[in-house]
């Protein structure tokens, strides 16, 4: 049975417009002179601090703490910007499936596995109302690595819960490859949806225990309690 149920953010849970990829774009012409500077950045899928670490890689700026910090100081200063004036969605299915996962019997606890760090992926959940249906979670400036933040996770799942859990009690949603592989890291079970970074077809070739179109197509109760075979 499902005890910890992890989302990730961008293209799972919400759709902002690329109001982040554009308040990156700000921070790097703003702050460090460098117009189009985060064009070559690839953001689906990673964390905060791998993607400004490789920014400044790129343009030979100092990877210094100070200058990580004022990266994203003005990176959420715009991110709260660009929200207001782009098109943000809820993706297909979410309200429904949280709020059948609040009706279940042994409500499992609900947090979040992102890249964003912590403050832009309140920032992004807020705008939509949806930041205090969360828990617990690991954010883009607790590690850089993706797979490690499913590892501290489960840690902070845990310690919330006040038990030991096993991987297959742990449920990751993501709607990219790299969310799939983060699941695995720590031997969840993984509930992929194409309503982000990658088709059906794609997520169902990393062979996640669930591929869906989107979350209106599972049922949470189903995946909370069953023990499926891989998907195909």
């Amino acid at each position: 049975m499902i005890k910890l149920v992890l989302f990730d953010i961008d293209g799972t849970l919400i759709r902002t417009g690329g109001a982040g990829v554009r308040a990156f774009e700000r921070a790097a012409a703003t702050q460090f002179n460098r117009p189009n500077g985060t064009s070559h950045l690839k953001f689906s899928g990673r964390t905060d601090l791998s993607l400004v670490r490789e920014f400044f890689a790129v343009h030979q700026i100092d990877p210094s703490p100070e200058n990580f910090q004022r990266f994203f100081d003005h990176y959420v200063f715009m991110l709260e910007h660009h929200l207001q004036s782009s098109r943000c969605v809820l993706c297909e299915g979410v309200m429904e499936f949280l709020d059948e996962l609040s009706q279940l019997p042994d409500r499992p606890s609900l947090g979040l596995l992102t890249g964003n760090i912590r403050l832009g992926a309140e920032i992004k959940l807020r705008h939509f109302e949806l930041w205090d249906e969360f828990e617990t979670g690991a954010f883009g400036d607790d590690h850089e690595d993706r797979n490690q933040l499913a590892a501290i996770a489960l840690q902070r799942g845990v310690q919330l819960r006040k038990e030991p859990l096993c991987g297959d009690e742990v449920l990751v949603i993501g709607d990219t490859p790299l969310d799939i592989a983060c699941g695995r890291a720590i031997g969840a079970k993984v509930l992929a949806v194409a309503t982000g970074g990658a088709t059906l077809d794609v997520l169902r070739s990393h062979q996640p225990d669930w591929a869906v179109t989107d979350l209106r197509g599972v049922s949470a109760k189903a995946v909370c309690s069953a023990l499926p075979k891989r998907a195909a």
